[in-house]
């Protein structure tokens, strides 16, 4: 038994599955192809043939696991092709985690976390989020699990151009950001350098064109990156709009260095 303190201790014990009895065993398996045609011509967008998945599983669930969850090079022995690895990856990697942080009491409520998570995964109970999919047992890749972040940006301007390089990644792992721009001086503010500031009102469309060669798929899961500034900055942004007709022309005619 290990030393982990109660408080840590989780309590999992088996209600769908039976020790000695493999999760996978209790469900019928097939294999089928995975294939997407391209709705205006027929033509094949996507393809992987004999992937294995559960008889109850739809062709609908089949190819997005295929397409979107599957790790691996196409065509390659490395690419995955059943969702039995799928599951492996992700529920093993967590069950390994737990293990060493010590939120187990013993190896027994180990592998019954480990059964349990396996057998509603596997038949459908329950699902995590494109993240997890997408990321979590997967050598090489950052083990991002979150389907949303916030960012928050100081009133520099290494600052916000390290902004634009953490929305891509996070929007590259399949999740999704927000951004907190209350720190960014006001539009009646002065530069440093000299001239004023263009306001916080100007950000939230720069990096727009990251988000958008930078998420990984339409499925990913996440919230949409959506800016948070004072009301006083939100109602100069809107004079500017309505001066220029745009706030982005009306930001061009502002310093916007320093």
């Amino acid at each position: 038994m290990s030393l982990a303190p109660d408080r840590l201790s989780i309590g999992i014990g088996r209600f769908f599955t039976t020790p000695g009895v493999h999760p996978y065993d209790e469900v019928a398996w097939e294999k089928r192809d995975s294939r997407i045609t391209n709705w205006r011509d027929g033509s094949v967008a996507f393809e992987q043939l004999d992937v294995e998945f559960p008889v109850s599983w739809s062709l609908n669930s089949t190819n997005i696991v295929a397409q979107k969850y599957f790790r691996g090079t196409p065509g390659t022995p490395e690419r995955e092709s059943s969702m039995r690895q799928v599951i492996d990856r992700v529920a093993d990697t967590i069950a390994t985690w737990g293990i060493e942080g010590g939120y187990f009491v013993d190896n027994e409520e180990a592998e019954a976390f480990r059964a349990e998570l396996k057998f509603i995964l596997v038949t459908q109970r329950a699902a995590f989020n494109s993240p997890v999919w997408f990321n979590i047992g997967v050598k090489g890749v950052p083990q991002q699990a979150s389907a949303c972040f916030i960012l928050s940006v100081e009133d520099k301007m290494n600052a916000i151009l390290n902004w634009y390089r953490e929305e891509g990644v996070i929007f590259k792992g399949g999740s999704g950001s927000g951004i907190n721009l209350s720190k960014i001086r006001s539009s009646y503010e002065n530069l440093e350098g000299g001239g004023t500031a263009s306001g916080p009102a100007w950000a939230p469309g720069a990096p727009g064109s990251g988000r958008r060669t930078g998420r990984r798929a339409p499925t990913a899961g996440g919230c949409t990156s959506r800016p948070h500034w004072p009301r006083a900055t939100s109602r100069a942004a809107g004079a500017r709009r309505s001066r220029s007709g745009s706030t982005s022309a009306g930001c061009r005619r502002r310093r916007s260095s320093g």
